[in-house]
């Protein structure tokens, strides 16, 4: 469960169900296993039910998905509170992930969370009063080598980012705007930060065997 404003009081919905679209993707969810076996299908429902329900699982979706799967409640809520992924609290339309597992502390991710905290004006586990932003800890996102990152909304990795660059981050959301996820500095996928230092350049092609005594020592060989 994600801690995230774990302090402050909520309403929960009395009722949920699917729309008709997410009715049918749930449908396709369960179809992918066998007969006997679709409780399986547990974790994708009740993240299909968190997006629909502005980004956080009340009571009444995690009820409506053990009645779909044919589970007892009481499996359900074991799930939903087992997975840092589901948020049983409202959050803000952008839920900010910080890691600071070692990797990420090491590259500086205590200016990201900085960043966050005097941009926004809130601390861990704070929402915006505009309820655009929510701010929580997370431990090790599986980014380390383009640490710091930052995931948003459980989805986008905002990866080798600085003070200044989780402010450009934020302005971005905040204007509606979501930067493409990725290294904010350009770093192709997980390459070296200031470029390659090995097979710099293209291998030699190998020269096929061109006499006929050669072929024979290739058939002779086989």
């Amino acid at each position: 469960m994600n801690s995230a404003a774990s302090g402050s009081s909520f309403v929960q919905p009395e009722s949920f169900e699917f729309t008709s679209e997410n009715l049918e993707r749930a449908q396709w969810y369960i179809a992918k296993y066998p007969p006997g076996r679709q409780q399986s299908a547990v974790l994708p429902l009740l993240h299909l039910a968190q997006r629909q329900h502005d980004g956080w699982l009340p009571r009444a979706a995690m009820d409506y998905v053990a009645g779909l799967l044919h589970m007892a409640p009481i499996r359900v809520y074991e799930v939903a509170t087992f997975y840092t992924m589901f948020n049983l609290r409202p959050v803000g339309r952008y839920l900010l992930q910080v890691c600071a597992t070692t990797p990420c502390w090491l590259r500086g991710s205590d200016d990201v969370a900085a960043a966050c905290e005097r941009k926004l004006g809130i601390g861990i586990g704070g929402t915006t009063e505009d309820g655009l932003f929510t701010l929580v800890e997370v431990e090790c996102l599986g980014a380390c080598v383009n640490a710091p990152i930052l995931q948003v909304n459980n989805e986008n990795f905002y990866e080798d980012l600085d003070g200044p660059k989780t402010e450009e981050l934020l302005d971005a959301l905040r204007e509606g705007r979501a930067p493409p996820p990725g290294s904010v500095i350009g770093r192709g996928g997980s390459a070296p930060i200031k470029g390659k230092t090995t097979l710099t350049e293209p291998p030699q092609p190998i020269a096929p065997a061109t006499t006929a005594e050669g072929a024979g020592d290739t058939q002779n060989a086989r």
